[in-house]
């Protein structure tokens, strides 16, 4: 501090000393602002976003294409991008926060939050579970008592298919081991028509729409008529929800829009999918016609007095039916498994 004071001293003696006094500037101009600079906002990055959507682009995902061929992913500031794969994939991305959002079915979140996946379901897609029984009408195969001692052929011994025969039998009282069951993959229609199966668990929108479409008259055993079991929707995680609940908010809302349109305008909707289906933009005629048909039957799936909400009690006999499988052991929460809250902000 005193070599401080001492510099100070020094420098006012400094400034006093000098014969002759200094004469002020003539002109002398007040010194010229210095502007602050102009600092550019950053613009807010949009987020992109993978969609996981299933094994390939089809017309039954339409309300998406519609949604993202409408503007209204964009809208909600969202960059979407539609991804392939399948749920045994999707999930456990989910779970780790990988993926953000995939279309999912409902009892493959039941078994993900059982085995301790943060998945949950934010949006019910479809409204009726869309799995059926299809037989050739010679089998005579017109309710799940007449699988008694069949050979049934599906995808394999998981997923929706899998889930919906054993609801379908449980609800008869029908023990698995009274059915002979086939995996035969993804090839139930070209299974049926070739006699190696006596029936096949499919979609009521996929399957029957294309064994009809060969001229084969066909029975259709549907689940739903048996069995009240929750469907697909989309499912994110709950970091997501945590950290980004207006990004959720947004995906269920362009959903939303683009569900209504397709359900308000299937035609629309078909001629907005052949951008993002690439079968279907060469397709023939009499394919163009069957893909119509697959669109048709969708929509009937699809509607609801309510679009979008899950209902409860579908999850509780989802989960009943697994219970009783023996694919969980014990319930999980309800309470962050599905929610309604961003179809009902």
């Amino acid at each position: 501090m005193k070599k401080a004071i001492s510099l100070l001293l020094a420098l006012a003696v400094a400034g006093c000393a000098g014969n002759t006094p200094t004469a002020a500037p003539l002109n002398t101009l007040p010194p010229a602002e210095t502007a602050t600079p102009t600092i550019a906002p950053t613009a807010t990055p949009i987020p992109h976003v993978k969609l996981a959507m299933g094994f390939i682009p089809d017309i039954q995902f339409a309300p998406f294409y519609v949604a993202a061929e409408k503007g209204y992913f964009d809208e909600q500031g969202i960059e979407i991008e539609f991804v392939t794969m399948f749920e045994n994939d999707s999930v456990p991305l989910i779970g780790a926060n990988e993926l953000q959002f995939a279309n999912v079915s409902a009892e493959q979140v039941i078994q993900a939050r059982a085995q301790g996946l943060p998945v949950t379901y934010v949006f019910a897609w479809y409204q009726k579970f869309p799995i059926v029984i299809a037989s050739k009408a010679g089998e005579g195969i017109v309710n799940p008592e007449g699988l008694r001692g069949r050979t049934v052929g599906l995808p394999g011994l998981f997923g929706a298919s899998y889930i919906g025969l054993r609801a379908l039998l449980a609800s008869q009282g029908i023990p698995e081991s009274d059915v002979l069951l086939e995996a035969i993959g993804f090839t139930q229609v070209e299974a049926l028509t070739a006699d190696q199966v006596q029936a096949v668990v499919g979609y009521a929108s996929n399957e029957p729409v294309k064994l009809k479409a060969t001229g084969q008259e066909i029975n259709v055993i549907n689940v739903s008529d048996y069995a009240q079991l929750a469907g697909n929707g989309l499912v994110t995680n709950e970091q997501t929800l945590t950290e980004h609940p207006e990004l959720v908010q947004g995906m269920v809302t362009a959903l939303l829009k683009g569900l209504t349109d397709t359900i308000a305008d299937p035609d629309e909707a078909f001629e907005i999918s052949k951008k993002y289906v690439e079968t279907l933009a060469t397709a023939d005629e009499a394919t163009a016609a069957t893909a119509r048909q697959v669109l048709a039957a969708s929509i009937e799936l699809w509607q609801a007095p309510e679009l979008g909400v899950a209902d409860l009690g579908q999850w509780e006999q989802t989960q009943n039916t697994l219970l009783q499988m023996g694919l969980i052991t014990e319930p999980v929460d309800f309470n962050v498994t599905v929610t309604n809250e961003f179809v009902r902000p």
